[in-house]
């Protein structure tokens, strides 16, 4: 490890240590209070609190300081995560069970889709995403439907700002295939991502919405790109109309 990584790891950890000290207290804490019970240099905790404040970590209140908005913000997001994981966790073991793939929950954050959760067959043959993993929104089945939900202009943006980068020969790195390809996914309420991420394994994705018709996840099957069949588009439908339901 770099004497740079050291540094910044550091400086992570007296900012967790900044923020405990900050929770500990129901009151808005004096940066002397504070350095004492981190034992940090006052001049070092004034900095880190500072650039707390411009990320909205913490917020002050005079001479004090105190625990920021954007902590509430980022605490709720892990909340809704967690339910929407609860909730999805039957309707995807269910289907699992019923087509024998592997089923995936997925979230898009930035330019990318993140795996939430997954339910996995008990077959030695299977594609098997890491929870937490990511993927670049063009080359996955939910994701291509992610930027078709948006407007065209929200597309180009976005593979002028990736320039969409290849990861198997079949992956769409051409801003107007994309373009007209997105737009189609959306027509037919589905995507196919055909080995476009990965050479030999074939995908079929959904959007779920909420109640108010905004994006919340997007459900997909991964199989083999032999063993994908295309009247599992329906369950998979089914399955996320069932989700968008529970998800209110």
């Amino acid at each position: 490890m770099t004497k740079q990584e050291t540094s910044s790891i550091q400086v992570i950890d007296r900012l967790i240590a900044l923020l405990e000290a900050l929770a500990r207290n129901r009151d808005p804490v004096s940066l002397k209070v504070l350095a004492a019970e981190t034992e940090l240099h006052p001049s070092t905790a004034f900095r880190i609190l500072a650039a707390a404040i411009e990320n909205g970590l913490v917020a002050r209140e005079g001479s004090n300081y105190r625990l920021g908005i954007r902590l509430l913000q980022l605490g709720s997001r892990v909340a809704s995560h967690q339910d929407l994981r609860r909730e999805a966790r039957p309707l995807m073991e269910a289907l699992r069970d019923q087509i024998g793939e592997t089923v995936n929950l997925t979230v898009r954050q930035g330019d990318e889709v993140v795996y939430l959760d997954r339910a996995l067959p008990e077959r030695m043959m299977r594609v098997e995403q890491r929870i937490g993993s990511r993927a670049p929104l063009h080359v996955t089945a939910v994701g291509k439907l992610m930027l078709g939900e948006g407007s065209e202009a929200a597309c180009r943006d976005y593979a002028q700002r990736t320039q969409l980068p290849g990861y198997t020969r079949y992956s769409l790195t051409d801003e107007e295939q994309l373009v007209q390809h997105v737009s189609g996914c959306i027509r037919a309420g589905f995507a196919y991502d055909d080995e476009e991420a990965e050479t030999g394994v074939g995908c079929i994705g959904v959007l779920v919405h909420d109640d108010g018709g905004q994006i919340v996840a997007g459900l997909s099957i991964s199989a083999p790109i032999e063993r994908r069949r295309d009247e599992w588009i329906e369950l998979l439908k089914a399955t996320a109309r069932e989700l968008s339901a529970r998800l209110g």
